[in-house]
């Protein structure tokens, strides 16, 4: 493969001593989501799930998946998508060579799906892929017809690259389960929003619990900071077998639990189109969320 283009751009501060690359964040009229969460919380199947959501409620949905293991969509679409760094790589990353049909595909539901991918690990920078991304979509005027994009990022924020989605997103949301782990890293990733908002329009629009059949961790450390819960999924099989099948929750075999779920899903959708407000957290310093979580 051949190794990412070196590229100039305007940097801008960015947070206490960080210097990022802006990037143009004009996004048209899409209302733009961006997903985050600790690593293996279920921030795809939850992207996905409300896509399928969004679509069933008659919108014009793009799934982004932000991630090298490139795994976002493929229950939407039922295999594995080419992702854009490889597309432009077999031409050498001339990006006037590609028709759309290289890199976005149908999914259920007409979902339309891409996956950025990502640079060989230890090498490159993830918010290059994801502006190269951007910039492929806005060329061939695939914003002009989309309701809703879903960025769905990988794992914990760590650095710029990874935080790039939020310099188009209207709004962010974070994935979270009712444990230490993922509400830590939460806490985290409300740090990276606070940062990014200082120069971009991108604010939080609230948590959504996922294989949560309890919340109170997440309400304790939500009403300290200045959060609000979205949407509670909680812990059902059928979501693990949809994974497994390939499949969103909408395609599975009709039974109770499926159909409690898929409520939940829809209700978020329209929430979330209804006008999310901007959500002001003030994140906490380690030691004050380490004393916070837990049981007395």
């Amino acid at each position: 493969m051949s190794s990412l283009p070196v590229v100039d751009a305007d940097l801008v501060g960015d947070g206490e001593g960080s210097l990022q690359v802006h990037m143009e964040e004009d996004m048209g009229t899409a209302r733009v989501l961006a997903i985050y969460g600790k690593g293996g919380i279920g921030k795809s199947t939850t992207s996905s799930n409300l896509s399928a959501a969004l679509a069933k409620e008659g919108y014009r949905v793009l799934q982004v998946g932000c991630d090298p293991k490139h795994d976002s969509t493929f229950t939407l679409t039922g295999e594995m998508i080419p992702t854009v760094i490889d597309t432009l790589a077999e031409c050498d990353f001339h990006a006037e060579e590609l028709r759309p049909e290289d890199f976005v595909f149908e999914g259920y539901g007409g979902v339309l799906c891409v996956e950025t991918g990502g640079p060989p690990a230890g090498t490159g920078c993830g918010g290059y892929v994801v502006g190269q991304t951007v910039k492929l979509l806005k060329q061939h005027h695939l914003l002009e017809d989309t309701d809703v994009v879903i960025f769905d990022v990988l794992g914990d924020v760590v650095c710029g690259g990874f935080a790039a989605p939020l310099q188009h997103a209207d709004r962010a949301l974070i994935v979270t389960a009712n444990d230490f782990d993922s509400i830590f890293a939460m806490n985290r990733i409300v740090g990276a929003i606070k940062a990014k908002a200082k120069n971009y329009k991108v604010r939080l629009g609230g948590v959504i619990g996922n294989r949560a059949d309890q919340t109170d961790e997440i309400d304790k450390y939500n009403a300290r900071v200045g959060l609000e819960l979205s949407a509670v999924i909680p812990t059902v099989d059928a979501v693990r077998k949809s994974r497994l099948q390939k499949k969103t929750l909408f395609q599975m075999e009709d039974s109770e639990d499926v159909r409690k779920v898929q409520a939940i899903y829809t209700g978020l959708a329209k929430h979330l189109m209804n006008g999310v407000p901007a959500l002001e957290a003030e994140p906490l310093d380690d030691t004050t969320i380490f004393n916070l979580l837990g049981f007395d």
